[in-house]
């Protein structure tokens, strides 16, 4: 691994910051809910904050902690990861970060570099993929390398793209490929193990676990996948509830990538292949064992979102499906209350909410601005000018878009 420290190391080395409500240190934001408070600055691109180019190519998302961007990227030739640590007032680079990898074969959309960074406020969590295996790295502040643990090689149709998350003194990630699956559990600090749970394969998922928590009820550490969903204890991996995921036909189960959102006291899961396989399905938590059929609120085998998350408001659900088309429903039943068309091209990032503005990005680089509200009004749009693939990100009341070849900033200074 080598590093290119920049001036600013020293000043983040001897004073490294902590996270605060602003910040946005994970895939989607706070407990990955991708919701961000208002007001939602101005998203002209001819009026940006900043621009600056990123080198290489990657998906993964940017995260935004104590005033520095974090990105993950990979070089042409995948001979090299980098990690990418910005000043988020200006776009100057602080700092960059490189550890080695390999070139190898994934899908069209996926990249060597589309996992999304996590951070406590003193660590960075980084899952880079080498082309074979997976790997775990921890950096401090200033880009120095703490410690790196490997997660094992890494088979799937599709790549890799698995992100960490952090709670507690722990980070976790879900290692889930075609053929086997686990969630694994590591002291932050050291990188050491403190738990591992196998879990069933089918088809590798990639979703980011999460945390529950409930009133009365002790924290639980969320994973879902094709196989089932698992409540599990963060501290021992204790499963305290699992769901088995009913399909009616075994050769035709389907994957999940979209992250589960937790609305009107239930949870929402959506599933999904590249042909017009969907399905969604709500489901009441429980407290121990495995949870019955009537568990299940509601569900639906068409109209949700393969790749894209959903948004929780209140009482709300909102989404926006792979081929474009922005969608408010229900969350206690599902009901659609709107579905309306807001784009002409495919959609891979997931929408984001800032106060009750609720923000979409196709993958041509257009964007939508929508109320999140019951009754739909016209959207207000713009172009990017580039492909996007990447959800933004939302802190200090400035949004990072991450486009094919550079990072935009939309706020004030």
């Amino acid at each position: 691994m080598t590093r290119r420290p920049a001036l600013l190391v020293l000043t983040l080395a001897l004073t490294p910051s902590l996270l605060h409500a602003a910040d946005w240190p994970r895939f989607r934001g706070p407990n990955g809910a991708g919701v961000a408070d208002g007001p939602l600055p101005s998203l002209d691109p001819k009026a940006a904050l900043w621009r600056v180019p990123v080198p290489g190519k990657g998906a993964g998302s940017p995260i935004v902690v104590g005033g520095k961007v974090f990105l993950q990227t990979a070089s042409a030739d995948g001979s090299k990861r980098t990690l990418l640590c910005l000043n988020a007032a200006d776009g100057s680079t602080v700092w960059a970060t490189d550890a080695a990898g390999s070139q190898t074969a994934m899908h069209k959309k996926n990249t060597l570099a589309s996992s999304t960074p996590a951070s406590d406020g003193t660590l960075v969590y980084c899952v880079w993929w080498t082309g074979a295996d997976l790997t775990l790295h921890a950096y401090d502040m200033a880009g120095v390398q703490k410690w790196v643990v490997p997660l094992g090689a890494y088979k799937s149709e599709h790549g890799a793209g698995h992100s960490p998350a952090v709670f507690g003194d722990k980070v976790y990630v879900n290692f889930d490929q075609d053929q086997q699956a686990k969630v694994m559990a590591f002291h932050k600090a050291s990188g050491e193990k403190a738990w591992a749970a196998d879990r069933a394969a089918h088809r590798a998922s990639y979703t980011t676990p999460f945390v529950l928590e409930r009133p009365g009820q002790p924290a639980e550490l969320i994973v879902a996948s094709t196989t089932g969903v698992d409540a599990y204890d963060p501290d021992t991996g204790k499963v305290r509830w699992h769901y088995t995921m009913a399909w009616a036909d075994p050769k035709k189960k389907l994957r999940m990538i979209a992250a589960p959102v937790f609305s009107g006291g239930l949870l929402v899961f959506t599933m999904g292949e590249g042909g017009s396989g969907r399905y969604g399905v709500a489901l009441k938590p429980g407290t121990s064992g495995e949870l019955p059929a009537s568990a299940k609120a509601w569900d639906k085998k068409k109209q949700v979102p393969y790749v894209p998350s959903m948004i929780a408001r209140g009482d709300l659900l909102f989404w926006v499906h792979d081929d474009g088309r922005a969608v408010c429903a229900e969350a206690k039943t599902g009901n659609v209350l709107w579905e309306e068309s807001i784009f002409g091209a495919g959609v891979t990032a997931s929408p984001v909410l800032v106060g009750d503005s609720l923000v979409a990005i196709s993958e041509k680089g257009q964007v939508a601005v929508l109320k999140a509200l019951k009754e739909f009004e016209i959207p207000k749009k713009t172009e990017l000018g580039e492909p996007v693939l990447a959800t933004p990100a939302v802190a200090d009341g400035r949004v990072f878009v991450r486009g094919a070849s550079e990072l935009v900033c939309f706020g004030k200074k």
